[in-house]
């Protein structure tokens, strides 16, 4: 795989392992990578093995997402809902895991995938936040839930903001718009339409939940403006296809 996309800040904690996917023309279906939206299955199982043989040790998670605010602790070394959509973890739009050699995994195209790491106890987390899971605050939530389950501290969680919709193309009526209006600078109005800026709001979040902004780093990419590399359902006239966030802790870390 060349090209992925990839946070400084992941990158320099030895014991982290992620990546962000793209499109990718070489590949079937321009690289996507999700089971649920009746693309052939044969070619995103290709695809999929093309991540599994990049990084061989690990073992896949993926989870059925519903713009819930649900979050699931993976605790066993094995693929779930890797080669079958049946087998992901139900109604879950959070993931978080203590364990070495799990990827959690997040499935996008337009909404913000967020990875977490805790610097101190290496635990790592992987969050899809539509509007619907960063109105419900599920970022916030999931600070939380590694706070209570393993005792994080959040100054030491590191955080990637990947690619998503930004609020140069994110259009939302009233309906959407009225949930962020505490949030600062969160929406520009244009008439009677508000464009909504997701990945703020959930930078915000961020520093909510107690993490530092030395330890936040934002893509700043719009995946409706950057077509070319990312799927966007917007932009796409609602795609099919799907780019991949994961993060996991290193075998050998």
């Amino acid at each position: 795989m060349e090209d992925i996309y990839s946070f400084n800040i992941l990158s320099k904690e030895s014991s982290c392992i992620h990546l962000v996917t793209t499109k990718n023309s070489k590949y079937p279906l321009d690289f996507s990578l999700a089971l649920h939206t009746n693309q052939n299955l044969n070619d995103i199982l290709y695809n999929r093995k093309t991540i599994q043989n990049r990084f061989s040790n690990m073992h896949f998670v993926v989870a059925n997402q519903t713009h819930s605010s649900n979050i699931a602790i993976v605790s066993t070394k094995k693929n779930i809902g890797w080669k079958s959509e049946k087998e992901t973890i139900r109604d879950c739009d959070a993931l978080i895991t203590n364990q070495k050699g799990i990827m959690l995994t997040i499935l996008t195209a337009d909404c913000v995938p967020i990875l977490l790491f805790d610097t101190k106890l290496k635990i790592a987390s992987a969050i899809h936040a539509g509007w619907r899971g960063t109105k419900e605050q599920i970022t916030i939530k999931t600070i939380k839930k590694m706070r209570n389950e393993f005792g994080s501290n959040p100054k030491n969680i590191i955080a990637g903001i990947a690619p998503s919709i930004g609020r140069c193309c994110y259009e939302v009526d009233w309906r959407v718009a009225q949930h962020f209006t505490n949030y600062k600078n969160s929406f520009d109005k244009i008439a009677d339409k508000y464009m909504l800026d997701l990945p703020l709001i959930n930078y915000q979040q961020l520093l909510m939940g107690g993490l530092t902004k030395d330890n936040i780093e934002l893509s700043n990419i719009c995946t409706s403006c950057r077509v070319n590399s990312f799927f966007s359902y917007r932009r796409e006239n609602g795609c099919s296809g799907r780019f991949m966030s994961m993060i996991g802790v290193k075998n050998n870390s």
